[in-house]
């Protein structure tokens, strides 16, 4: 996926317009932090020299990912072994294709909610009404 202004702009724009999603740079520039609730669900790095996104997942779906895209998806990089399982790092100078990285994206909010509800926080739908 070329690193451009405009594909930049499209992954920052999908997932600031998740209901109650919002921004944070907890460790500089990058990597740009996108949470809901306090909890991120993704981690983009547009960054020329390190272009990868590394998305909150379900491990049952991340090992379809990495099967499917070996070498393009992966384990978190940056958790500790512990929580890879829970994470994905997808390389964007080797991944095409935006509507799939969208799903991805989707996924990993959805993960954040489903795990809100299951504990019974419900505080996010108070929040959004």
């Amino acid at each position: 996926m070329e690193n451009n202004e405009k594909v930049i702009e499209q992954i920052k724009s999908y997932c600031m317009n998740k209901p109650g999603a919002y921004e944070t740079r907890p460790f500089g520039e990058y990597p740009i932090c996108y949470r809901i609730m306090g909890k991120i669900f993704a981690q983009f790095n547009p960054d020329e020299n390190f272009y990868k996104i590394t998305l909150k997942c379900n491990p049952e779906q991340a090992y379809i990912y990495w099967e499917i895209y070996p070498n393009v998806v992966v384990r978190g990089w940056h958790c500790p072994p512990v929580q890879q399982p829970y994470w994905n790092t997808i390389d964007l100078d080797k991944f095409s294709d935006m509507d799939m990285l969208f799903q991805m994206i989707y996924e990993a909010y959805d993960e954040i909610i489903n795990k809100m509800t299951k504990k019974g926080d419900n505080s996010f739908f108070s929040y959004s009404n």
